[in-house]
């Protein structure tokens, strides 16, 4: 009997001993969760819409960017500058043209890509609406839609979600991303 419980003290004290190694570096500073990158806007330089581009440009995201099967990608256009502020308007946008049909600003994307391009239905396309336009493409967590709360249509909005502002945002070369 003094053998049994000999055994079993023996067993107790091998599973609850445990062994202590060196303490390891310390972590970076900052809240659980909040110290991380929270989406990602990037802006075009301006972009010229003509038949040898096909009226469309693809712009690859950069190699060292990921973004996830549930993520948002917006597309906004500069559409006007009031004052000295730009107006930003989410894509698709559409422009009437009196007595000829429209022209509309449209996008589509791929986890690796943002393709923006023209479709319009008027007899010409003018310079208008072809030429030095300039956008921003807006990759936001999935988290971000399922805010109902959430108003994707105001630019400004979204980058105070992001918390970021007009210096975080990251230049696209569109003269080496064209069709």
């Amino acid at each position: 009997m003094k053998t049994i419980a000999s055994l079993f003290l023996v067993l107790a004290l091998i599973f609850t001993t445990s062994c202590e190694g060196p303490v390891g570096p310390p972590g970076t500073p900052g809240e659980d969760g909040m110290d991380a990158e929270i989406g990602t806007v990037f802006e075009t330089d301006p972009i010229n819409f003509t038949a040898g581009n096909e009226y469309s440009v693809l712009f690859q995201f950069p190699n060292n960017f990921t973004v996830y099967d549930g993520d948002a990608v917006l597309v906004y256009i500069l559409w006007d500058v009031i004052d000295g502020k730009d107006v930003w308007r989410l894509l698709p946008q559409t422009v009437v043209i009196e007595n000829d049909g429209v022209v509309q600003y449209n996008f589509d994307y791929t986890l690796d890509d943002v393709q923006i391009f023209l479709e319009w239905t008027t007899s010409e396309l003018l310079p208008a609406e072809t030429d030095n336009q300039i956008f921003r493409i807006a990759v936001l967590p999935a988290a971000f839609m399922q805010d109902k709360s959430f108003d994707i249509g105001n630019f400004d909005s979204v980058m105070k979600s992001m918390n970021k502002n007009l210096k975080s945002i990251e230049k696209i070369d569109s003269s080496i991303q064209m069709n």
